[in-house]
């Protein structure tokens, strides 16, 4: 690499998903309403779960938080993607690039573990149903919902830390519509063979650790489940989980089809299309997947909007 390539970096170049003008008229116009929609449906989730008596168990209450996430994760990236839709300008500062690395990784981060202490409340809800109220209690909640934000913040502290340790080559052009760490590894002009592989351990740990509680939680919710003799008591159980389960399902499928790999692997056409998973569709899902699912999201969802129930 040339010294003439290598100097301070001040700002990043983003890529737009399209430079025909009416195709990009379009796609901002798609994703202003799907942003809109998600800020409004995971608003009203925590809305009802806030105005609603019958919702103020930890389940809901680790529901909210995970709405919140949904609220949070869009805003780091959409409105700037809108921008450079519609801007002849394409970069983002050093520093607002650093931000929103930070802030992506420590929303994502939550959320892997929120979802773990999701699953773990549902195999106390239907393994210890009559200790529920003991072991999920307001203090072990919070607790625990805490923790997923505290842990989280120091992992994202600490890659984004490491990540702009890295010198970038000029022009830093960005194969990506926002800053995200696969990108960016891929236009730095240093050796990036430690920061891979510190790369692979410490999210791999924490990753993994987080969806093994998740899956020996539903190994031991399912054997409970199949052992009910009633019929009606096992759809009542599988009901309370369905949710949750699919929800994991689609972020860990949209999660690991972008980061479980080689960075070497990195295609950034390939990126941008699974990245639109996890970073716009998945937060437009989940609240439609609760309320849809579960019939005390809709009523208090029907009570909080002041709506009309149609027979």
């Amino acid at each position: 690499m040339e010294k003439d390539n290598i100097t301070e970096t001040k700002e990043f170049y983003l890529i737009e998903l399209s430079d025909v003008p009416e195709v990009r008229i379009s796609l901002f116009l798609v994703f202003l309403l799907i942003y809109l929609i998600t800020l409004a449906g995971n608003g009203a989730i925590i809305l009802a779960i806030a105005t609603e008596v019958q919702l103020q168990t930890p389940m809901y209450f680790f529901l909210s938080n995970l709405s919140f996430l949904d609220i949070l994760s869009p805003t780091v990236t959409v409105p700037k993607m809108l921008q450079v839709f519609m801007s002849e300008d394409k970069t983002i500062s050093f520093a607002g690039c650093v931000l929103q690395l930070f802030l992506l990784i420590d929303f994502v981060g939550t959320e892997v573990f929120l979802l773990a202490v999701m699953a773990y409340d549902r195999y106390v809800a239907i393994c210890s149903p009559l200790h529920y109220t003991n072991i999920m209690s307001t203090r072990l909640c919070m607790q625990l919902a805490a923790g997923s934000w505290l842990a989280s913040f120091i992992h994202a502290s600490f890659l984004t830390s490491l990540t702009f340790t890295l010198t970038f080559c000029v022009p830093s052009k960005v194969n990506q519509y926002y800053c995200d760490i696969p990108p960016l590894v891929a236009i730095s002009c240093s050796s990036t063979y430690i920061f891979e592989l510190v790369l692979l351990v410490v999210p791999g740990i924490l990753g993994a650790g987080a969806f093994l509680v998740t899956l020996i939680s539903y190994v031991y919710i399912i054997s409970t489940v199949l052992r009910m003799q009633s019929a009606e008591g096992r759809s009542k159980a599988f009901s309370t989980c369905g949710s949750h389960l699919t929800v994991v399902f689609l972020f860990y499928g949209a999660t690991m089809g972008t980061y479980v790999r080689p960075t070497s692997s990195y295609s950034p056409k390939q990126d941008r299309i699974v990245s639109m998973l996890y970073v716009v569709v998945t937060p437009l899902l989940n609240p439609l997947i609760y309320s849809l699912r579960n019939k005390q999201v809709k009523r208090a969802l029907v009570k909080a909007l002041g709506l009309k129930r149609f027979p």
